[in-house]
């Protein structure tokens, strides 16, 4: 049952300042080391071969359980070849910049962007419990830009003002990085806000750190007064396994509508196969397949770029194969446009 907006959900901070959660001692666990994460995955003799010479100014990180479902020996692992550091990453690549889709020709405060009619999005914090390689904020000032920094105060604020607004988007880095009190901070100072109708939530957690959907996360996700769209960000079909399909079923209990995007990635999902397998994956974890994104063209990820060409084939083979509605729609983001753009 959701509360009423004149109601809001009170979860105390300090049980979780003195006793951190299992999810948050899992964070704290993850792998940081390169060559850690190739010796648990008997490749520590290949490192000199796979690992970069020169620091990439973007840190590896991966949760242990993420790391666990990598294949042991497989150097093209396709959870691994996603977060292992490599050297085209410090390739110079004609077209590929540091804000790809524009992020910050659409500030409109700290931590918010305004690019689509209706909707605000809230660079909720820096943090991830992975960071991906081909991450289109790779090189984003999260120093500088997060609206969560001063409890929220100037992301409300724009909200509060300009009453076209009707759904808010929290993005990141991973905004459920951030412990359940500070989310139940912003929920309620949306709710005194009657021009929001709908809140969507884009993470990977669920996925990478299934740990993260606690009960006192569902109990805050239960209580909000409003319509929920939690799009959750698997690439693979091996990515979802037991835990993350709990997790997916735990969300849908709490009153979430689950959608899954994706990035298109050479080597790791750029086949017919592995797309349908993970459609298909996907909605058995009653998750819907919603976007297929073309890579952002960001500094540092070139190396992953699929044509759009071969992009369009990948997606006729799957309608080939699949209910239309297990195909995702292939789109890019055009910084400046009013929408993601089909290809």
């Amino acid at each position: 049952m959701r509360l009423p907006r004149d109601e809001p959900l009170m979860i105390p901070a300090t049980p979780l300042r003195a006793q951190p959660r299992q999810w948050q001692r899992a964070w704290r666990d993850a792998i940081t080391e390169p060559r850690e994460l190739l010796e648990l995955l008997d490749l520590g003799h290949l490192a000199a071969q796979l690992l970069p010479r020169a620091e990439t100014g973007f840190a590896m990180r991966v949760p242990r359980g993420f790391a666990a479902r990598m294949r042991r020996g497989d150097a093209g692992d396709p959870l691994l070849l996603q977060v292992l550091p490599r050297a085209q990453e410090l390739d110079d690549v004609p077209g590929f910049t540091a804000d790809a889709v524009g992020d910050l020709n659409a500030r409109v405060g700290a931590g918010v962007l305004h690019k689509y009619q209706g909707r605000a999005l809230l660079i909720a914090t820096g943090s991830c419990a992975v960071n991906c390689r081909y991450c289109f904020r790779r090189h984003f000032p999260y120093a500088q830009e997060t609206a969560a920094a001063s409890q929220w105060h100037e992301a409300i604020a724009h909200i509060r003002a300009d009453t076209s607004i009707y759904e808010v988007i929290l993005s990141g880095g991973d905004p459920l990085s951030l412990a359940t009190p500070k989310l139940a901070e912003l929920s309620a100072a949306l709710r005194t806000i009657a021009h929001v109708q709908r809140v969507r939530i884009h993470t990977r957690l669920p996925i990478v750190l299934p740990e993260r959907v606690d009960e006192e996360f569902l109990l805050w996700l239960r209580a909000l007064p409003w319509p929920v769209a939690i799009v959750l960000h698997a690439n693979h079909a091996n990515e979802i396994d037991a835990a993350v399909t709990s997790a997916c079923a735990r969300l849908r209990e709490a009153g979430a509508n689950l959608l899954n995007q994706s990035v298109l990635l050479r080597g790791v999902n750029d086949d017919v196969q592995a797309l349908a397998d993970l459609s298909t994956r996907l909605f058995d974890s009653g998750v819907m397949p919603y976007y297929l994104h073309q890579l952002d063209r960001v500094a540092g990820a070139a190396h992953f770029a699929v044509d759009d060409e071969r992009a369009r084939m990948l997606v006729d083979g799957l309608r080939e194969r699949l209910s239309g509605y297990l195909v995702p729609r292939l789109v890019r983001e055009i910084a400046g446009e009013s929408s993601k753009t089909p290809v």
